[in-house]
């Protein structure tokens, strides 16, 4: 059809102060409160600064791109889907470690954007399923979010600190799914 743009889904690694700028939006409140500063994810934080109605681009997703299909041929969409999801909740893991106000649980956004809004990484040591986000993503773009129970902020926190049976803990975990409507009473 002619002047439908496809879409793509994406798993975009987070943290839990990027979720209060979503549930704060959602709930139409001010920036006041806002735990994590005005800006998404701490770049550019400053009490001045309004909070922002998308998520600022570029930043680095996963998706279900060729090289994945390729480095899995015998897996269906969804196997697929939940690789590209996993390959974000491990940097999610390195934004919580940059984030020491951030608790300490693994978040994944799954949001849908514009198929010419994400760029293939052509990086040799990036992931399959790496993706990069060129144009903000609208808050109404994401669809659901998947979070850590709180009892894994313990391995989290154990595996920011090198435990190797911590991050292997992690990688054994389910995080939980919250549709976009339950963004709000995600335990923190």
């Amino acid at each position: 059809m002619t002047g439908q743009t496809e879409h793509v889904r994406i798993y975009l690694p987070a943290t839990l102060l990027d979720l209060a700028d979503l549930a704060d939006l959602a709930a139409g409140t001010g920036a006041s409160g806002d735990v994590g500063g005005g800006a998404v994810g701490g770049a550019g934080a400053d009490a001045s600064h309004e909070r922002p109605d998308a998520l600022p681009a570029p930043r680095r997703a996963h998706a279900v791109t060729a090289a994945l299909r390729a480095m899995f041929p015998d897996e269906d969409d969804e196997g697929l889907e939940y690789a590209a999801q996993l390959a974000a909740a491990d940097d999610s893991l390195e934004l919580v470690a940059g984030s020491p106000e951030a608790p300490r649980l693994r978040l994944v956004l799954t949001a849908d954007v514009g198929e010419h809004d994400t760029a293939v990484v052509a990086d040799d040591d990036a992931a399959p399923s790496a993706v990069e986000v060129t144009a903000a993503i609208p808050w109404d773009a994401v669809a659901c979010a998947h979070v850590d129970e709180p009892a894994a902020a313990g391995d989290v926190a154990a595996a920011l600190a090198g435990d190797p049976d911590a991050v292997e803990r992690l990688d054994e975990r389910d995080l939980l799914w919250y549709d976009a409507t339950e963004l709000r009473s995600i335990p923190r």
